[in-house]
């Protein structure tokens, strides 16, 4: 088997350990060549294995591609600020925007993806070359065009995120020449990129089955996935970008830099695209093979206990994990378990993906989401040796996703699985494991790439604006914008509280900006620290404002608590003080269904709490030495707005909307001249 060669670097050959269920057997076909290879379904299927296996890396999925480097945007934080967000040689630097070169870790991932890339192309090369296309069996044939549909889905999936990250880059879709003639490649145009990843899926889409066919799992690139990737690269294609020189006939964004213009394409290419877009999401829902788990909360459940839903398949594709050998969600991303715990074992970390205050409160009070994705409280170890479940005092920054949460993990949920259950003792795979850790303990967890409820929103997304809020368009699958928005909104609200969802619904205006700034806030309840909304964001060139508008609202939400503290008052918003019961003695379980978020209820008072916390309100505005106000505030984010804290003020930096990661100085070192940096970037 050949060695794999990427772009500017050499990354020695096959060996990797797998780490999803999936994909156990990954045993090197070493011995064999890649002629026989491809003569053998088996042996196809084990180069295919290794691809997978690639995607479980801390350089790809299990964190960098799937947790980090998704931040920042308005909603979702990078662990770290103040003088931490200018740390150039960390995650917090560079998340924040203040990016370079230097940063080893860009190193790192670039070699990581494009070996993967290089495993993939081997692969469709491999089976494009194999006489079994014309020789083997019908079912051979099937199942090699299949392996084949799913190298070039991954592919496709790598190449977006490397998009996302560093705009144009080299496109490679062969493997490498011995003589390395086709290893050293200057850059490609993105959307050329792009252009060509979409055609590749229309390809894939053909030879791909949906889930749930002959035992064709989510852990598998689906038909289901390839359709909502290809719309996802369509609609990325259609939006706003910082591009390295400015194109012909697209057009140029309000707030854009006058040397690396933000554009998208002219609206007649912008048309063409959404229409594609709608085609391949059409497909998805009027497939019926994706829908809604009617509970968010079970949705997570599944995820969290590494079970494939086989009844709703609301997620499309997961890269497949494996307990102890992948994934660092539930571990850098998660609920906190601040130090080894007697009830949980081994801690996490401190959680390098956090939530803001202002998007916690931006949720309806009875929308079921908030409390599943804002985790304001940690598991620590008391005095007496003991578990507490403690709150999070004053930590507006600070507030921890917990869509992964190890109460979850250890299947502490009630009979019906729709809620969490604390008189459950914590059991299962996962839990053992942990017990018994003495170090960073990987969960198992897989990386979702795609759920039905993204779908849904990306459709509605389309439908509006071919269509606005309630029309019909030719291809589209019987929704309206609203009617797939509604599926999204109302599920997040249990029986009792149904009407309310669906009056919102109903009170969204009819024009296109009415629905399309609801599409913009849905996105941002069903799927943050999801690792989509930084992205969405930039392809709509919102991620300055959105994130200047976040500011200028915590400033907004502070002042609103310190005259209603001063007054004695309730704040709509930030409370000085939040109080809240325990559900046991040991104080082991707090009730979250206790914490006065919105002030002490009527007809209560503090004495009818066991205990209390200096909450998001306790900051201070007006004295000018409060640590969130005066220093975290104006740090985060700071290399894309400088020191603006409001979408009225123009942000002082050297390029505007640089969003773009540089291409690490070792990588161009390596690229014999062919390879650069731009948007200000020294190399």
């Amino acid at each position: 088997m050949k060695k794999i060669l990427t772009i500017c670097a050499l990354a020695a050959g096959l060996t990797s350990l797998s780490s999803c269920s999936d994909f156990l057997d990954q045993q090197s076909p070493s011995e064999q060549n890649n002629e026989s290879v491809y003569q053998s379904v088996y042996y196809t299927g084990l180069r295919l294995n290794k691809v997978y296996g690639d995607l479980t890396y801390d350089e790809t999925y299990s964190q960098y591609m799937g947790i980090v480097w998704n931040t920042n945007s308005d909603i979702e934080l990078v662990d770290g600020l103040g003088s931490d967000a200018t740390n150039t040689t960390s995650e917090r630097g560079n998340m924040n925007y203040n990016q370079d070169p230097g940063w080893a870790k860009i190193a790192k991932l670039w070699d990581r993806a494009y070996g993967t890339i290089e495993d993939a192309n081997d692969v469709v090369e491999g089976i494009e070359n194999s006489s079994m296309l014309k020789n083997g069996s019908k079912t051979d044939i099937a199942t090699m065009r299949r392996y084949e549909g799913e190298a070039l889905t991954l592919r496709a999936m790598i190449y977006l995120d490397l998009v996302r990250y560093f705009g144009d880059i080299p496109l490679k879709l062969e493997t490498s020449k011995s003589d390395l003639s086709n290893a050293y490649l200057d850059k490609t145009d993105r959307d050329v990129i792009l252009d060509s990843m979409m055609n590749d899926l229309d390809k894939a889409i053909d030879y791909l089955p949906w889930a749930g066919e002959d035992s064709y799992t989510t852990e598998h690139a689906t038909k289901g996935y390839a359709h909502a990737l290809l719309a996802q690269i369509a609609l990325t294609r259609a939006g706003y970008a910082i591009r390295e020189k400015a194109k012909d006939g697209y057009e140029t964004a309000s707030y854009s830099d006058a040397t690396y213009p933000t554009q998208r394409p002219g609206a007649a290419e912008r048309k063409a695209l959404l229409e594609r877009a709608l085609k391949h999401l059409s497909a998805v829902i009027e497939s019926g093979r994706h829908s809604l788990n009617p509970s968010f909360f079970n949705e997570w459940y599944l995820v969290n206990q590494r079970m494939l839903d086989t009844q709703y398949r609301e997620n499309l594709f997961e890269v497949p994990m494996g307990l102890s050998t992948g994934s660092e969600f539930g571990y850098t991303i998660g609920v906190r378990m601040n130090g080894v715990t007697s009830l949980f074992g081994y801690g996490n970390s401190s959680g390098k993906v956090k939530l803001t205050a202002p998007f916690f409160y931006s949720y309806d009070k009875n929308d079921q989401r908030r409390d599943i994705t804002c985790s304001n409280i940690q598991f620590k170890e008391n005095d007496s040796k003991s578990t507490e479940m403690q709150m999070l005092g004053n930590t507006p920054f600070g507030i921890y996703v917990g869509k992964w949460d190890p109460r979850m993990e250890s299947g502490m949920v009630n009979d019906s699985k729709t809620a969490l259950d604390m008189t459950k003792s914590p059991s299962g795979d996962w839990y053992n494991a942990n017990k018994a850790a003495s170090a960073k303990q990987l969960t198992g967890i897989n990386c979702v790439k795609m759920r039905y409820s993204q779908v849904l929103l990306m459709y509605a997304e389309v439908m509006n604006e071919l269509a606005g809020p309630d029309g019909n368009y030719s291809g589209d699958a019987g929704l309206t914008a609203r009617q797939a928005l509604a599926l999204v909104h109302d599920r997040a609200f249990s029986s009792a509280n149904q009407s309310e969802a669906q009056n919102y619904i109903a009170s969204i205006g009819s024009s296109k900006t009415d629905m399309f700034n609801a599409i913009v806030n849905e996105e941002g309840w069903e799927l943050a620290g999801e690792g989509v909304r930084k992205w969405d964001l930039i392809r709509w060139n919102l991620l300055t404002e959105k994130t200047l508008e976040m500011k200028q609202t915590y400033i907004k939400y502070v002042k609103e608590a310190e005259e209603a503290a001063a007054n004695k008052e309730n704040s709509p918003h930030f409370q000085k003080t939040v109080y809240f019961n325990y559900i046991d003695a040991a104080h082991h379980f707090i009730d979250e269904s206790s914490i006065t978020w919105y002030g002490l209820p009527e007809g209560k008072t503090a004495a009818d709490y066991q205990n209390s916390i200096t909450s998001f309100g306790g900051s201070k505005y007006s004295d000018g030495t409060d640590k969130h106000v005066f220093t975290e505030l104006p740090s985060i984010s700071s290399g894309l707005v400088g020191t603006a804290e409001s979408p009225s003020e123009t942000p002082n930096v050297s390029v505007k909307n640089r969003y773009i990661m540089p291409i690490a100085s070792t990588t161009i070192s390596a690229s014999n001249g062919h390879l650069h940096n731009s948007y200000g970037y020294k190399d």
